[in-house]
């Protein structure tokens, strides 16, 4: 896992959590938070997932790919990642770009 993709303090989520709004640093810290706990839960190299301009992370065993863009690709926004990734949001209901074998990540959602 990227060193800069590192799983936060619990007290430091769950804050982050109910913060209404949340701030920008906020949702940095929960959106790199579930990457790592996502890369934790389902290393590999197959799938990438991005939420930009936060982080993106290489996730979910399969085809091993060493150049370019992976054989599948999932975008989305801070505020959907961090509903699918906290369970307030289901992977049917959300607008994501999603493309290629393994692109669902339904199997692997929520992460807490």
């Amino acid at each position: 896992m990227p060193a800069r993709l590192r799983t936060a303090d619990p007290a430091e989520v769950e804050e982050a959590l109910g913060a209404d709004p949340r701030s920008p640093e906020q949702t940095r810290l929960l959106v790199k938070h579930f990457l790592a706990v996502l890369a934790e839960r389902a290393p590999g190299r197959s799938v990438e997932v991005r939420v930009p301009p936060y982080a993106a992370a290489q996730v979910i065993p399969g085809v091993r790919h060493t150049r370019g863009t992976p054989p599948a690709v999932v975008e989305m926004d801070a505020d959907t990642w961090i509903g699918l990734a906290s369970g307030s949001l289901a992977w049917p209901d959300a607008q994501v770009s999603a493309s290629g074998e393994r692109a669902d990540l339904s199997a692997y959602l929520p992460l807490l």
